[in-house]
Parts: structure tokens; sequence; C-alpha cells
């Protein structure tokens, strides 16, 4: 999977393992949300993946947006 969203343009930063609702999970570094929707919509169409994207911000960005 990293090789795969490494040529869509985004980045695999860290993944672990889980138990409950999902098996694993993922974050990647993209240059924007469209970078993420690429690969969300690539990996999706496999079929065998469900895949959940939460968009995230640094937390003094997301201060910044509550001024």
């Amino acid at each position: 999977m990293n090789k795969d969203v490494e040529e869509l343009g985004c980045k695999v930063l860290h993944q672990w393992a889980t138990l409950g609702s999902f098996d694993f999970v993922s974050v990647l570094e993209a240059p924007d949300i469209a970078s993420v929707a690429k690969v969300s919509v690539a990996l999706g169409a496999r079929g065998s993946t469900k895949i959940e994207t939460l968009p995230a911000l640094e937390i003094e960005e997301f201060l910044r947006t509550l001024e």
C-alpha cells in the first residue's frame, strides 16, 4: 500500500494494526485534500479496503481558524 500511496502523491507517515472496527490505521501526509481523495478513491476501488478519511489540522492552525 505504501508504494501505491506514494505514486498518488502522498506519503505514509505512520501505520498501526488495531483491534476494533478497523484493522489498520494509517497517517498520511499530502499536499492537499484533493490528493487524499485521490488515494481514497484509488484504494477503495479495489473493493478489499474500507477507508474512512479524517482530515486533521495541527492544534495551533485549528485555534487560528477560531480567531
